[in-house]
């Protein structure tokens, strides 16, 4: 069962990893720049996204991998998808997926910064071992004292 969490957890960074590296492209930039996104936002996002999903693939700090997605994602979605106020319906409709989809990704980066991707991904500490207490240093005194009772 713990193959399905490695995979889960790459099924989930891959869209990020990939994405992430679009965003170093002249096509994406110029895109973005259409939405009055500057060059340096676009390929810093890149950034986040790409080390955010590989943080979440390895397992390698993945709480904070997951902190860069949740950040990657809220502008994004915000700024990007924007479906309100467009004049044609299927833009709208298009637009109004990708906004529910980086919800839906917001919500599950959300939940591994809270829990982890898997019970020992790196940013968790490992379980210890409680050891009893050491044992009181008893005097002299003491074991003379309840030998003569």
């Amino acid at each position: 069962m713990k193959g399905l969490l490695y995979l889960g957890r790459w099924l989930f960074a891959g869209i990020f990893i990939a994405s992430g590296y679009t965003h170093f492209t002249k096509a994406t930039i110029a895109y973005a720049s259409a939405s009055g996104i500057p060059p340096w936002l676009t390929i810093a996002a890149g950034i986040m996204a790409c080390v955010g999903g590989l943080c979440v693939a390895t397992g390698y700090r993945s709480r904070e991998g997951a902190c860069l997605l949740v950040g990657f994602l809220v502008p994004v979605t915000l700024v990007m998808h924007r479906f309100w106020g467009l004049s044609d319906p299927q833009q709208a409709a298009m637009q109004l997926m990708n906004f529910i989809k980086n919800a839906s990704l917001t919500g599950a980066a959300l939940m591994i910064v809270y829990q982890g991707s898997t019970p020992r991904s790196g940013a968790e500490p490992s379980p210890r071992v409680e050891l009893h207490r050491p044992a009181r240093r008893v005097t002299h005194r003491e074991l003379v004292g309840s030998q003569r009772s």
